[in-house]
């Protein structure tokens, strides 16, 4: 089987060799770029599979370079951003990057998401759209007539209370709910000291379905309000 080529672009080359590093050792091919414009003549003339890009770079920043891409291009990118770098972190996204890291960066938690970002891409041409008993946000999928949970294809196991409230979430994408909502509709019975109780179930629910959860993709806090579960199109972060 070929490997899958990884697109590795940032000015750092401390920072491109030791992605190599890791990448390698997960048995992908990785290719290097150190600005913009580098990473668009390589993608002319390679087959890539994912990208890793850097916001801030020579010649050509990172978030120009995927404004190119997206208008050809629908290959996984994952932005790099320093953590000073939160707007350009949220424009890149609404640029058309799929998942970001911030530095400094934990290597295996980039692997992990170049992983994510590889099976969801893959899953994507089979795709089927929502039913009554199927409930997805990205990579997120729930159905229900089997009580089963994937994350980019990977089972997840959770308990009957954790499933419920992520259910109750998924089903209603978008829409922030109380710890007293989550707390009467799931266990049926008038919200007292529901605020630990919810918690303590949504931080291990997120341990199980985030790849990060100090930086959740699914499962968000609208602080001083409560919960909800982000309503992700496929492709987009």
């Amino acid at each position: 089987m070929e490997k899958q080529n990884i697109l590795v672009c940032d000015d750092d080359r401390e920072i491109v060799e030791a992605i190599e590093i890791y990448l390698s050792q997960e048995g992908y091919a990785v290719t290097k770029a150190y600005d913009g414009i580098q990473a668009l003549d390589t993608l002319k003339k390679q087959d890539v599979d994912l990208v890793i890009i850097d916001v801030m770079m020579p010649r050509m920043d990172g978030l120009r370079a995927i404004l190119k891409i997206r208008e050809d291009m629908r290959l996984p990118i994952i932005v790099l951003s320093a953590k000073s770098e939160d707007t350009d972190k949220v424009l890149g996204l609404n640029l058309g990057a799929d998942d970001y890291v911030t530095k400094p960066f934990n290597p295996l938690e980039l692997v992990a998401r170049v992983k994510s970002q590889l099976r969801r891409y893959t899953m994507l041409g089979s795709a089927v759209a929502e039913t009554p008993q199927m409930f997805r946000t990205g990579g997120l999928v729930i159905r229900d007539d089997l009580k089963e949970v994937t994350v980019d294809g990977e089972p997840v196991r959770l308990t009957p209370i954790e499933y419920n409230i992520l259910l109750l979430l998924t089903k209603n994408k978008g829409r922030v709910f109380s710890s007293d909502q989550i707390y009467e509709r799931i266990w049926k019975e008038d919200a007292i000291g529901a605020d630990s109780t919810v918690a303590v179930h949504v931080r291990h629910i997120r341990e199980k379905i985030e790849i990060n959860p100090k930086e959740p993709r699914y499962l968000k806090v609208v602080w001083g309000i409560g919960y909800k579960i982000e309503n992700i199109k496929d492709g987009m972060a």
